[in-house]
C-alpha cells in the first residue's frame, strides 16, 4: 500500500517530516530512557547557561541596586557576589537530576507535588519563565530602538527581538544547545567593546550613605529571585546527556559556573552604570527615552558606525535567553492537562509569544517598578519549589535517582498526592508574607529587617516538608 498523498512513509504529513529532518525536537515531556541519553558534550551544560546570561539582561538588574535601592557600588557588588555564590547552588544541584532521571524539571516535581497539584507550580513556573523573557525582550527592544529612536520605537524593537528568538526555540534541544554553544563569543566581544569605549565615565558614582541591613536584604532577595528560579527549568537541558562515566560534581560545576560567571560581572557593571547614569547628562537623557539600550548607544557613540554594529550585536545577545525560556515554557504548558501533551511544542511557543509581546510592551512603560516587583515576587515561590525538590531527593529518596520510576510519571494514583508539598509551600506563607517588602506591601517583619521573604520561603517550606512528607509516606506505605 502506498502512503496517502502528502503523507510520508512514517505516517506523518510531509511538512512535518521536513521539520523533523531539519532537526526539530519531536519529544516533549515524555521521559527519556537511558538508551536515548547519549550526549557526551557535557560542556553544553556550561555554555547553555553561560551564553543565555552573557547578554544585556543582567545589566538593568544590576542597575536597580544603585539607581533604585540607593546603594553604593561597593555595597552593591558585595551583595551581588555573596547572594550569587549562595543562590546558584540549588539550581546547579537540581540540574543533575535531568541527566540521572531523563525527566524534565517539572516532571520530576510530580514525584513530590503529584499528578494534579503540580498544576500550581506549573503555572507559576510558566509565568516566571515568560517574565524573564519579557525582561529580555524589553532590553533587546530598547537597544534596537536606541539606534534610531525617532523612527523605531521600543515596541517595534520588542517585536523584532521576539520573532528572531522564536525560530531558535522552535527547533528544540539540539538547536538551543548549538546556539548557546557559540553565540557567547560575539556577545562577549560586544560587551567588552562597549565597556572599553564608555567605561571612562563609570567612576562618576553618586555619593550615598552606607547601605542599611534593609537595603542589603531587599536587594539580596531580588538577586536570589534572579538565580534560584532556574530550579524550575535547569533539568530541561540535561535529559539527553549520558549519566554513565561522568561525575555528578562535574555536572554541578558546569551548571553552577554557567550561571555564576557571566552574571556577577554584568550585574556589577549594571550597578556601576546605575550609579553613574545620573551624573552623565547624555546617559541620563538617553536612559529616560530608551532605557539601558540608550545608555549603551551613548557608551558606543565614540565608535561611530562600528558602534552601531556592536549595538546590534548587543540587542541580539538576549535571543539566547529568550530562546531557552520559550523552550521551557512550552514544556510546562504541555503538562497542564492530558490533551496538551499531544499538542506540539511550537503551538505553545506561538501562543506564549502572542501573549508575551503585548505584556513586554506594557512592562517597558513602567520599567524599574516592573523589574523590582517581578524579580522579588518570583523568588518567594521558587524558594518553596526548590526546597521541596531538594528535600525530596536528599532525605526521602536518599539521592537514589532510580526511585523516579518512569512507569508512573503520568499515573496519578501511583504518584504522591502532593498534599505535603503544596501544604508545606502554603504553610510557609505565614512567615513569607510578613517578611515581604514590595512597593505595594511591606510586612511587619520586613519593616525591621528588609525583605526576607525568599529566605523564609526556602527555610520554612523545607522544615515543614519533612514532617508532612513523612506522614504522607507513612499513610501511603510507599514513596
Amino acid at each position: 500500500m502506498t502512503p496517502t498523498q502528502g503523507t510520508g512513509h512514517s505516517g506523518v504529513p510531509d511538512w512535518y517530516q521536513r521539520l523533523l529532518d531539519a532537526g526539530i525536537e519531536e519529544n516533549g515531556i515524555k521521559p527519556v530512557p537511558v538508551g536515548q541519553r547519549t550526549s557526551t558534550q557535557y560542556s553544553n551544560l556550561f555554555t547553555v547557561f553561560f551564553t543565555c546570561l552573557l547578554c544585556l539582561l543582567p545589566v538593568p538588574t544590576g542597575m536597580l541596586a544603585t539607581l533604585e535601592f540607593g546603594m553604593s557600588l561597593r555595597d552593591s557588588s558585595l551583595v551581588i557576589l555573596f547572594f550569587a555564590l549562595l543562590t546558584c547552588i540549588p539550581p546547579a544541584f537540581m540540574g543533575i537530576g535531568g541527566m540521572e532521571t531523563g525527566l524534565r524539571q517539572l516532571v520530576q516535581a510530580r514525584y513530590s507535588f503529584g499528578r494534579y497539584l503540580i498544576t500550581v507550580p506549573l503555572l507559576l513556573n510558566a509565568a516566571t519563565v515568560t517574565g524573564f523573557s519579557l525582561v529580555s525582550a524589553v532590553v533587546g527592544g530598547q537597544t534596537i530602538a536606541s539606534l534610531n529612536p525617532d523612527n523605531v520605537s521600543v515596541n517595534i524593537g520588542i517585536i523584532i527581538t521576539c520573532l528572531v528568538s522564536f525560530a531558535v526555540s522552535l527547533l528544540g534541544f539540539k538547536a538551543v544547545h548549538f546556539w548557546e554553544r557559540w553565540t557567547w563569543i560575539p556577545n562577549l566581544i560586544a560587551l567588552v567593546i562597549a565597556v572599553g569605549f564608555g567605561g571612562k565615565y563609570l567612576h562618576l558614582q553618586s555619593e550615598v550613605p552606607p547601605s542599611t541591613p534593609q537595603q542589603v536584604l531587599s536587594y539580596g532577595g531580588l538577586i536570589a529571585g534572579y538565580f534560584i528560579t532556574f530550579g524550575g527549568t535547569v533539568s530541561d537541558y540535561s535529559i539527553y546527556h549520558n549519566p554513565r562515566g561522568v561525575s555528578k560534581l562535574k555536572i554541578f560545576l558546569y551548571i553552577y559556573l554557567g550561571l555564576l560567571l557571566p552574571s556577577v560581572p554584568l550585574l556589577v557593571l549594571g550597578a556601576a552604570i546605575g550609579g553613574a547614569v545620573t551624573n552623565v547628562p547624555s546617559w541620563n537623557a538617553a536612559y529616560s527615552v530608551t532605557g539601558i539600550g540608550g545608555v549603551m548607544f551613548e557608551m558606543l557613540a565614540p565608535a561611530g558606525g562600528f558602534g552601531k554594529f556592536v549595538l546590534v550585536l548587543l540587542a541580539l545577545s538576549v535571543i539566547g535567553n529568550i530562546a531557552i525560556s520559550m523552550y521551557s515554557v512550552s514544556l510546562n504548558l504541555q503538562m497542564l492537562v492530558p490533551f496538551f501533551a499531544k499538542v506540539h511544542r511550537f503551538i505553545f511557543i506561538l501562543v506564549t509569544m502572542a501573549f508575551m509581546i503585548p505584556f513586554a510592551i506594557r512592562a517597558a512603560q513602567e520599567w524599574e517598578s516592573s523589574m523590582i516587583n517581578f524579580l522579588a515576587v518570583i523568588g518567594y515561590w521558587a524558594g518553596c519549589f526548590d526546597a521541596v525538590l531538594i528535600i525530596e531527593l536528599v532525605v526521602f529518596r536518599r539521592m537514589d535517582y532510580a526511585t523516579y520510576d518512569h512507569a508512573i510519571w503520568n499515573v496519578g494514583g501511583k504518584l504522591p498526592p502532593g498534599i505535603a508539598a503544596l501544604g508545606a509551600s502554603l504553610g510557609s506563607l505565614a512567615l513569607v508574607v510578613p517578611g515581604m517588602a514590595e512597593t505595594w506591601y511591606t510586612g511587619p517583619i520586613a519593616e525591621r529587617t528588609g525583605d526576607i521573604g525568599f529566605e523564609m520561603a526556602f527555610v520554612v517550606t523545607g522544615l515543614l516538608y519533612l514532617p508532612f512528607r513523612w506522614l504522607e509516606i507513612k499513610l501511603r506505605g510507599h514513596l
